[in-house]
């Protein structure tokens, strides 16, 4: 499954030069990660209440490529590109148009709540398959 996230750029996001603060580029990452889980699974906040499921970042890497200025209107293009056992990979390309101007990806795992303390667990393949990871038997 893929995602795709829009994203207007605005006078906080920017530096005194206009231009994009990079941290930025990861917080908008995590919104496209938790929009593209809600779309596929179930909403993160439901996800964590109703089946006590939190998905903490492991790893987490950007490339910028170009500038982002005041007011621009970019697209987060978002999907799960590979699933092991207990942690996902979400790759995350930004656009301005048909321009590429970041690109990166988070590595999550998919960790319990139940037992009150945190632990990852293996992603059930209902999941798997709603990234569009694994073929449905039939």
């Amino acid at each position: 499954m893929k995602n795709i996230h829009p994203i207007k750029v605005v006078f906080g996001d920017t530096d005194a030069a206009g231009i994009v603060f990079y941290p930025n580029f990861y917080r908008w990452m995590d919104q496209a990660a938790h929009e593209l889980v809600g779309k596929a699974v179930l909403p993160v906040s439901k996800l964590q209440t109703e089946r006590k499921i939190i998905l903490p970042l492991l790893e987490t890497f950007c490339q910028f490529k170009s500038p982002l200025f005041f007011e621009d209107q970019i697209e987060v293009h978002s999907q799960v590109v590979e699933v092991q056992n207990k942690v996902f990979k979400v790759e995350h390309v930004f656009k301005r148009g048909e321009q590429v101007v970041a690109s990166g990806y988070e590595k999550r795992a998919w960790t319990s709540t139940a037992d009150g303390v945190p632990k990852a667990v293996p992603i059930p393949e209902d999941v798997q398959q709603a990234f569009g990871l694994v073929k449905n038997p039939s």
